[in-house]
């Protein structure tokens, strides 16, 4: 049951990555400034090992590079999400470690300074799913590294591409996370999506005890 399910969602993003344009989805961001700023204000060093989960085809790891950052990866579970992000990069794709997998699947042989993940765990639903995340970013980052963390809020949407999603407070992810990680601050973002809709989002920023 599990191995369909999964089989599902692989199916579906790469669906969505290979028959919408970008600006055919909600998530899309010319810029994502809220994920810069965090790299600029915590100075986060251009050698740092930075993972962006569920990044898809985000501009974030263009804007990463061209900040001069050089030891970045890119983990989503759609092949053709991937690889439409490497078309767009071109030269610049070699500065980037690709891996397509489900969040879930992931079995890191390294650490990470910076775990950055916008909009992908809030697609977990249960209680065993969110517990395999919490012990897997425990697990994946290290000491005083970064959680950079953003879910719809409490005031954002129930569902996303079709999936229902988990809505997150600041006091949720605090005890989720707060475990293994101590919070340096959240905020909430309204963005705006191509529809001329917005949808409300928290981000917190956690740091690895």
């Amino acid at each position: 049951m599990l191995l369909i399910m999964e089989n599902f969602k692989k199916d579906h993003w790469d669906k969505v990555f290979l028959t919408k344009q970008e600006t055919e989805v909600s998530w899309y961001e010319p810029k994502p400034e809220t994920s810069i700023h965090f790299f600029i204000e915590n100075n986060i060093p251009k050698d740092a090992k930075i993972i962006d989960v569920g990044g898809g085809d985000s501009y974030l790891i263009d804007n990463l590079i061209a900040l001069g950052y050089n030891n970045l990866f890119l983990l989503d579970i759609s092949f053709n999400a991937i690889e439409r992000i490497k078309n767009r990069l071109g030269a610049n794709a070699k500065k980037v470690t690709f891996i397509v997998s489900d969040i879930l699947d992931f079995y890191p042989k390294t650490t990470f300074d910076v775990w950055h993940d916008r909009a992908s765990f809030h697609f977990l639903t249960s209680e065993n799913e969110i517990i395999a995340y919490k012990m897997l970013v425990s697990n994946s980052i290290a000491t005083n590294g970064f959680l950079f963390l953003g879910t719809f809020s409490e005031n954002g949407p129930l569902k996303c591409s079709g999936f229902n999603i988990t809505q997150y407070s600041e006091a949720k992810l605090e005890t989720v996370f707060g475990s293994f990680f101590d919070k340096i601050k959240c905020f909430e973002v309204i963005h705006q999506t191509p529809f001329e809709t917005t949808q409300n989002f928290i981000f917190c920023n956690f740091k690895k005890k």
